[in-house]
C-alpha cells in the first residue's frame, strides 16, 4: 500500500513509523501518528544496545524540525551528529566521506560502496512515503554541533555561564535554593568534588559568593569566583568570623585547585566560542527553529557533569522568562541519561532534571531521555513522563520494572505476562508505546529516518562537518586585538590631582607595566509612561588612553564588566606606567569627561523595539526580535485556531441540518424501495390469480393486474427521485466539507506571518536620565 504524504503531513503531527500487530509482531499499513503537543509531557526511550534508539530518537527530531520546533540535544555518545548526514539529491559523493573507513574494513571500493549507500536511502526513504522534497525540508534546518572544551565543532564560551539568574528564580526561594545548589555542585564536580551542602566548607563558601553577587545584581565569571575565594566581599559566614569558619589558608588551597583547572592549557578552549545564550541556540539570527547538538564524548566524566549541569540551569533560566503555552515550544533531548539521573545518587545534573520534568510543561519545553536500562532513571521522574517508547531489553529485571512503570497490570490486548515475552523477543525498530494521551498499549515499528546513520562521529569527522560554520562563529567571537603601544619607561605612577581618583588592576600577567585608561560605570534610563516603559541600561566602558589624545572619544570605549570601584587604589611596587594625555591632569574630579560621556551616550543610545502594527503588538524592553517574532507567531496561531473553532462550529450546524435531511431521504428511499418490491409481488399475484384462478371473468382480472402495475411504475418513478434527492444532499455534504477546507485554508493564508510585518523603532533618552555613577582612572598590566 502506498503511503500518501497527505496523511502524515500535518502540522502538530510526528510520523515515528507504523503500528505493528501484537501476535505477529508485523506491520500493519496503519502509520504511528502522535501529536506534537503530547511531547510537552515528556518521553522516555529505553532499551538495549541495538534495539533501534538512536533511530527512533532521530525520528523524532527529523519530525520536530520539520514542525519548527527547535531543539537542543545533549550527545553523551556522538551519534546525534548523524542529524548533519543528509543530501535531497543522494548523491554518492555526499556518502562516501562516511563509509571511507567502512569500505577499507571491508576491502572495498569506497566509490562503489558511496553507490550502495545513497541507493539504499534513497529508496528506503521512498519506501515509506517520504520523497526527496522531505528530505530537502530537514536539510534547511539549520544545526550545528557544538563541542564544549574543544574546537572540534563549534567551541562553547563559558565566561558568562555564572551570571545573575532571572528574577522569576530569583523571587522564589525554593527554585533559587536548586539553581544555586545545583550550580555549585557542578562547578565542584569540575574538581572533583562531591560535597554535602550542608556540612561542606568549599560548598558553603561557593553558595555565599554566588548568592551575594545575584542578590547584588552582578554577573560573575570563573575567573572573578576565584578572586573572590581568597577574598570574599564579607566577613562573616551565619553567625561566625569568615577566618574562623574557613581559614585563608584554606581558601587559598582551595583557590588555587579552581585556578590549576582555568590556568590548564586546554581551559582555553572553554572560553572560546559561542556563549549559552539559549534563544540563539534556539533559533537563528533570521528566526529559523535551530538542532543545537552539544557532542560531549571526547570530555572527561567531571567535564561532562559539569557541562551538563550549566547547560540545564540554563534552559531552566530561559524557560523562566517565558509565558505559559499548552503546545510543544522547543525539546531537550538527551541521548543516554545514565549517570545523570540516577535512582540512588545525588549528582549535580539531577536536581535541574527533574525540575524541568516537573515543570517545563507549563512553558511548553518537551523532555526526551533516552537509555539503554530503566534502572538509569530516578523514580521520582518516572510519574512525570507521559510516553514511553520501550524496545528490546535483556534482564527479567528491567522487564519488569518497566511492566511496573506502565501501570503493573494487564492491559485489554496484553496480559502482563505477553507484554514480558514480547519485551524480550522484540525485533530491531520496534518498540511497545505507551502513552498518557492515548488508549492502551501499542506496538510500532519505526520509519526510515532521513539521516544517514553512520554511527558515532569522531572529532575529526565533527570538524569537517563543522569547518563552514567554525570560521564564521570564530570571527565573531574572536576579541578585537590591541593597538600597539610603546611604553614610556616612566617609573612610578604619575602624580595627579587628589580629586581625580585612581584604581589599578591586579596584575595576573606579571607585565609590572601598566596603562591609562578612563573607566566608567554609566545608567541610562529610558521612560516612556503610554508604552509603561521604565527601563534602565548599565554600561560599563573603559576607554583606552594614550599620550597624543587630546579629548576622550568614547566611541572607541570597550564594553567589558569588570568590578573596577574594588580596586586597589594604591599603585604596585617597582611598575613602570605610560605616559598620560594632558587633558586627564587638567580635567578636575573628571567632570569634562563624564560630560562628554553623557554627550556621546545621549547621541548614540537608544532602545530598540518592535512592533507589529496590524496586531498592535509591541515588544518589550532588551527583548530580541527572534523572541518577539515567536511571540507574534504565538499570538497568530492563537487568532487562527479561534478563527477556525468558529467557522467549524457555524459549518457544524449546517452539515448537523444536512445530516438530518440526508436521514429523511435515506428513509424516503428504503420507503419506496419496499412499496415498489410490495406492488410488483401484488402484480404478479394478479397476474397469476387471472390467468389460473377458477371463478370470475378472466378479462377483469387482467385488467385489475393492469392498474396495479401501473402503480408500480408510478412508485418507479417516486423511487428513482428518492434516489436522486439522497444523491443531492451527499453532493452538499461533499461540497459543504470542500468549502469548510477552502475556508479553513484561506484562514490559515490569511495568518501567515508574512502578513504582519514586523518593524523596528527606537527609544531616545532625555539628557536628564542619563547618569554617571562612577568615573575613575584605571591603571590596567599590560604586555608589550
Amino acid at each position: 500500500m502506498k503511503i500518501e504524504k497527505s496523511i502524515y503531513e500535518k502540522a502538530g503531527l510526528f510520523y515515528l513509523g507504523k503500528d505493528v500487530d501484537p501476535q505477529t509482531l508485523k506491520a500493519t499499513e496503519l502509520l504511528t501518528l502522535l501529536k506534537s503537543k503530547d511531547f510537552s509531557t515528556h518521553a522516555a526511550i529505553i532499551g538495549m544496545t541495538g534495539s533501534g534508539k538512536t533511530g527512533l530518537g532521530i525520528d523524532l527530531l527529523e519530525e520536530a524540525a520539520i514542525d519548527r520546533i527547535p531543539a537542543i540535544v545533549i550527545d553523551p555518545k556522538g551519534d546525534m551528529g548523524n542529524l548533519l548526514l543528509t543530501d535531497p539529491e543522494f548523491r554518492p559523493e555526499s556518502f562516501r566521506p562516511w563509509v571511507e573507513a567502512e569500505a577499507r574494513s571491508k576491502g572495498e571500493d569506497p566509490e562503489t560502496l558511496a553507490q550502495q549507500v545513497a541507493s539504499t536511502w534513497k529508496e528506503g526513504i521512498e519506501s515509506w512515503g517520504q520523497d526527496s522534497e522531505r528530505v530537502a525540508r530537514f536539510h534547511a534546518v539549520p544545526k550545528v554541533i557544538y563541542t564544549p572544551g574543544s574546537q572540534a565543532g563549534i567551541p562553547v564560551n563559558l565566561a558568562g555561564t555564572l551570571c545573575r539568574p532571572p528574577e522569576a528564580i530569583l523571587t522564589d526561594s525554593d527554585d533559587l535554593a536548586t539553581y544555586l545548589q545545583s550550580t555549585v555542585a557542578g562547578l565542584l564536580a569540575l574538581l572533583g568534588i562531591e560535597a554535602d551542602p550542608l556540612e561542606s566548607k568549599e560548598f558553603i563558601l561557593l553558595s555565599q559568593i554566588l548568592s551575594r553577587a545575584w542578590s547584588a545584581g552582578e554577573d560573575l565569571d570563573i575567573g572573578t569566583l576565584v578572586g573572590r575565594i581568597v577574598q570574599p566581599p564579607f566577613q562573616k559566614i551565619g553567625v561566625l568570623p569568615l577566618e574562623s569558619f574557613y581559614p585563608e589558608k584554606e581558601r587559598f588551597r582551595f583557590a588555587t585547585r579552581f585556578n590549576a583547572v582555568i590556568a590548564s592549557p586546554n581551559f582555553v578552549n572553554w572560553l572560546s566560542g559561542e556563549s549559552l545564550q539559549i534563544e540563539r541556540l534556539l533559533y537563528d539570527e533570521a528566526g529559523n527553529a535551530k538542532i543545537s547538538i552539544f557532542s560531549i564524548a571526547h570530555l572527561s566524566d567531571k567535564e561532562r557533569m559539569f557541562f551538563v549541569t550549566l547547560l540545564l540551569n540554563r534552559l531552566i533560566a530561559w524557560m523562566r522568562t517565558q509565558s505559559g503555552t499548552n503546545r510543544l515550544r522547543t525539546l531537550l533531548y538527551m541521548d543516554e541519561i545514565y549517570g545523570y539521573f540516577p535512582p540512588v545518587k545525588n549528582p549535580p545534573s539531577k536536581e535541574p532534571m527533574i525540575t524541568l520534568l516537573k515543570q517545563a510543561r507549563a512553558y511548553g519545553l518537551g523532555v526526551v531521555l533516552s537509555t539503554q536500562n530503566p534502572v538509569d532513571l530516578d523514580y521520582k521522574g518516572l510519574s512525570n513522563i507521559g510516553t514511553w517508547c520501550i524496545g528490546r531489553l535483556q534482564t527479567r529485571q528491567d522487564i519488569e520494572r518497566v511492566i511496573d512503570g506502565l501501570g503493573g497490570k494487564a492491559d485489554e490486548q496484553l496480559s502482563r505476562e505477553t507484554i514480558a515475552r514480547t519485551l524480550a523477543n522484540l525485533p530491531k525498530r520496534t518498540f511497545f508505546l505507551k502513552s498518557a494521551h492515548l488508549q492502551g498499549i501499542r506496538l510500532f515499528t519505526t520509519r526510515w529516518v532521513m539521516s544517514y546513520l553512520k554511527g558515532p562521529l569522531s572529532k575529526e569527522e565533527i570538524a569537517r562537518l563543522i569547518a563552514p560554520l567554525k570560521s564564521k562563529a570564530t570571527a565573531q567571537s574572536t576579541p578585537a586585538e590591541t593597538a600597539d603601544v610603546t611604553p614610556s619607561g616612566e617609573e612610578g605612577a604619575p602624580v595627579l590631582d587628589p580629586s581625580i581618583p585612581q584604581r589599578f588592576e591586579p596584575d595576573s600577567t606579571g607585565a609590572r607595566r601598566y596603562r591609562p585608561w578612563l573607566a566608567a560605570h554609566a545608567r541610562v534610563a529610558f521612560h516612556d509612561a503610554r508604552r509603561g516603559i521604565d527601563e534602565s541600561v548599565e554600561h560599563r566602558l573603559f576607554l583606552p588612553l594614550d599620550a597624543e589624545t587630546e579629548r576622550p572619544d568614547w566611541s572607541r570605549g570597550e564594553k567589558e564588566d569588570l568590578p573596577f570601584e574594588r580596586w586597589p587604589v594604591n599603585a604596585p611596587s617597582r611598575a613602570r606606567f605610560l605616559s598620560l594625555p594632558s587633558f586627564v591632569a587638567q580635567d578636575r574630579g573628571l567632570k569634562k569627561s563624564a560630560t562628554s560621556l553623557k554627550e556621546a551616550l545621549y547621541r548614540n543610545e537608544r532602545l530598540t523595539l518592535y512592533r507589529c502594527r496590524k496586531l498592535k503588538m509591541e515588544s518589550e524592553p532588551n527583548e530580541e526580535e527572534t523572541h518577539f517574532r515567536l511571540r507574534i507567531e504565538d499570538r497568530l496561531r492563537e487568532l487562527k485556531e479561534e478563527a477556525i473553532e468558529k467557522l467549524k462550529e457555524r459549518y457544524a450546524a449546517k452539515e448537523a441540518r444536512l445530516q438530518e435531511r440526508l436521514q429523511r431521504a435515506q428513509e424516503r428511499v428504503e420507503k419506496e424501495r419496499e412499496d415498489q418490491t410490495s406492488s410488483l409481488i401484488s402484480v404478479g399475484a394478479s397476474i397469476l390469480g387471472a390467468l389460473f384462478g377458477g371463478r370470475g371473468p378472466t378479462a377483469g382480472k387482467i385488467g385489475t393486474a393492469i392498474n396495479r402495475s401501473g402503480r408500480v411504475l408510478k412508485e418507479r418513478g417516486d423511487l428513482s427521485r428518492a434516489q436522486q434527492h439522497l444523491e443531492e444532499i451527499q453532493e452538499q455534504l461533499e461540497a459543504l466539507a470542500q468549502e469548510l477546507e477552502e475556508k479553513i485554508d484561506a484562514i490559515d493564508e490569511k495568518y501567515s506571518l508574512d502578513n504582519y510585518p514586523i518593524e523596528s523603532f527606537l527609544l531616545r533618552p532625555r539628557k536628564s536620565d542619563i547618569t554617571v555613577d562612577t568615573l575613575v582612572l584605571a591603571w590596567r598590566p599590560e604586555i608589550f
